[in-house]
């Protein structure tokens, strides 16, 4: 029965492409957050962001002779919308450019290293002091924690890529529960900072992304623990903001380094696989199974 819902993808009612699920679930969140949390971002800006990321694929696929995709784009463009914030329609313009243009300029072995919404962004917070994320814009309610968790899963599920998600959100969580009992502070305080809508964003979003993780499932457990204690290092050692994304900025640079160490099969968006030997779709299906060879 398994084998039968995998080839038809749900009795064909679902494509197999993930990037369906990162659409739709990212327009959902951008329309959430632009209608009832009043984010600090007028339709202008997100049509700028979104017409800008297309254009600039299309011309990058044009530029290279590849068959122009809007998909990729699009992901990266209402990620956009939902973190970069800017009142200069300019640094926006750039941001966009920025982040797609590294698909195709920053590239190993036919991946592209860095995440582009990642990279735009810290690129921009490096040479401009116009661009900021705002994470609070998200609150810490526990309702909309516990939506961002069951939407985010949904995604990774379909992508594949649970164990770098999973993997990196214990090992963080570990991280702030540890510290918070070596500083004498009470479980709460740990529990609040991961009931962050941006964290939850990041965690679901950005870290999972099939194209600039490491290829093996071994390889991407390494990745998401650096990128947990980079994160703590940055924001409770260096005392400054956005540590998850400079972390995952800097240890998406080690990624080929890991897929030299620990190879696997690269990720085909029409195919997703975990990238082991012999892996299959629906030996692969389970969500959790990640946690089960982690504790084993």
């Amino acid at each position: 029965m398994s084998t039968e819902l995998s080839q038809l993808s749900l009795l064909g009612f679902l494509p197999n492409d993930p990037r369906y699920y990162q659409i739709a679930v990212l327009a959902s969140l951008l329309a959430y957050g632009f209608g009832w949390l009043a984010f600090d971002i007028d339709a202008r800006q997100i049509v700028v962001l979104l017409v800008t990321v297309l254009l600039t694929q299309f011309l990058c696929n044009k530029f290279i002779a590849e068959r122009f995709d809007p998909r990729s784009a699009l992901i990266s463009g209402l990620s956009l919308c939902l973190l970069l914030r800017t009142n200069d329609s300019i640094l926006t313009i750039f941001t966009a450019v920025i982040a797609i243009a590294s698909k195709f300029l920053l590239r190993w072995n036919g991946k592209h290293i860095f995440n582009p919404t990642n990279f735009g962004i810290v690129a921009m917070l490096t040479l401009s002091g116009g661009v900021w994320v705002s994470p609070a814009q998200w609150g810490s309610q526990l309702q909309f924690a516990f939506l961002m968790s069951c939407l985010g899963g949904m995604v990774i599920h379909r992508a594949m890529r649970s164990d770098v998600s999973l993997t990196f959100i214990l090992f963080y969580a570990g991280i702030l529960f540890l510290r918070a009992v070596w500083l004498g502070d009470p479980s709460s305080i740990p529990v609040k900072q991961l009931q962050s809508g941006a964290l939850l964003l990041f965690t679901f979003f950005m870290i999972s992304d099939p194209r600039t993780t490491p290829d093996s499932r071994s390889g991407r457990m390494l990745f998401a623990f650096l990128v947990a204690a980079g994160a703590a290092y940055v924001q409770f050692a260096l005392y400054r903001t956005n540590g998850l994304l400079w972390s995952l900025a800097v240890c998406s640079m080690l990624t080929p380094l890991i897929d030299y160490m620990s190879p696997g099969k690269k990720y085909q968006w029409q195919h997703p696989n975990t990238g082991d030997q012999g892996d299959s779709h629906e030996k692969s299906s389970l969500v959790f199974r990640p946690l089960v060879r982690l504790v084993g």
